[in-house]
């Protein structure tokens, strides 16, 4: 080993972020254990000199008036011809030059750079991603396995997996194809950072909007809810912290191009923009658009409210399979009990003039 291995580490240490110090570290102590395994002693003592440039390789040896195992004891006489500081019970260190020195050093730190690189990969993948944690990020398709549908994507040059179950349904994915996904989770592993992504949670959409529309990126409007079921619909609730912006207009965009834009990057889901409102009553009348809401009354201890509609407006509100009315739940956080308005008149007909 000479001054390029020191010159290596610097290299490391500017282009991967690696310490040099770490490193020197994690080499000294690979050489020491190469070598005791190597020579069968546990007093071999290896120094890396950065200053110098030089790698010293030393047998501790204590001071005895009389020498029963040489290869860990010097006299007193000896000790003392390297230094009359020396006396019994002391240790010396003495150089030593191994024939094979340079192979094993040079072997052993090879392994600790390779696993030193290895490791500084990873945690910088790590941090690339954790601070992407639930957003969104652009990821192209590199191959699509045909037995379980699960689609490897390449982020940043990070190959992550995109399960079929976070794949949005009736979606069909191609090779090279470019699609936004949203980071749920980065952890580490053994092998590596796991990236865990998703084209079917609601913070995909919820990010979509904020990088569509300015005024959500500004802050001027926000968006209050999400409530989705990929591949289908998708309810949004958003506001305006300004009475001059209106916050669904603003979404929608001038002749419907911001929520068109992401509508075709989700595959055709349909969008429902809906106004947010502190008054429970309004709030929830409107997460059941597209259909018209007579009355809401509200059990705000059990927080579910029954929903009056006219009878042409039951089918609507409570959808297709149930799907309107289940969004327009989750959105609000209510349970949400709807009625015709011609069952009302019948349970109250006697007490009710409608």
């Amino acid at each position: 080993m000479n001054s390029e291995f020191f010159d290596a580490l610097e290299m490391l240490e500017k282009e991967k972020g690696i310490k040099k110090s770490y490193m020197l570290e994690k080499v000294q102590a690979a050489l020491t254990s190469a070598f005791k395994k190597d020579f069968g002693s546990e007093n071999v003592i290896i120094e890396l000199n950065d200053e110098k440039k030089e790698v010293k390789m030393y047998a501790a040896k204590e001071v005895v008036e009389e020498v029963e195992n040489p290869s860990t004891q010097i006299s007193l006489e000896d000790a003392q011809l390297i230094a009359k500081k020396y006396g019994v019970g002391d240790t010396v260190n003495i150089e030593i030059k191994p024939k094979n020195f340079g192979r094993i050093a040079t072997g052993a730190a090879k392994q600790v750079i390779i696993q030193g690189i290895r490791e500084a990969e990873r945690s910088m993948v790590y941090d690339q991603f954790a601070d992407n944690e639930h957003q969104v990020l652009t990821a192209t398709v590199n191959k699509i396995d045909p037995k379980n549908g699960n689609a490897t994507v390449e982020i940043k040059k990070t190959e992550t997996l995109l399960l079929k179950s976070e794949q949005i349904p009736g979606e069909v994915l191609r090779e090279n194809q470019r699609i936004k996904v949203y980071v749920i989770e980065v952890k580490r592993a053994t092998k590596g950072p796991v990236v865990a992504v998703s084209r079917t949670h609601p913070g995909l959409v919820k990010h979509l909007f904020e990088r569509e529309v300015p005024e959500i990126y500004d802050g001027t409007v926000e968006i209050k809810s999400v409530s989705r079921e990929a591949g289908s619909r998708t309810k949004i609730a958003v506001w305006s912290n300004d009475e001059n912006v209106d916050p669904i207009g603003t979404c929608v965009g001038p002749k419907g191009t911001r929520v068109a834009n992401i509508v075709d990057e989700l595959g055709g889901e349909k969008i429902d923009i809906i106004k947010y409102s502190e008054n429970t009553d309004e709030y929830i009348a409107s997460a059941l658009a597209p259909a018209k809401v007579l009355s809401v009354g509200v059990d705000a201890e059990a927080k579910s409210c029954q929903v009056i509609v006219p009878d042409d407006q039951l089918s609507l509100a409570i959808g297709k399979e149930g799907q309107n009315a289940r969004l327009a739940a989750k959105l609000t956080g209510w349970k949400i009990d709807i009625k015709p308005l011609s069952a009302i008149r019948e349970k109250y007909k006697d007490e009710l003039n409608f």
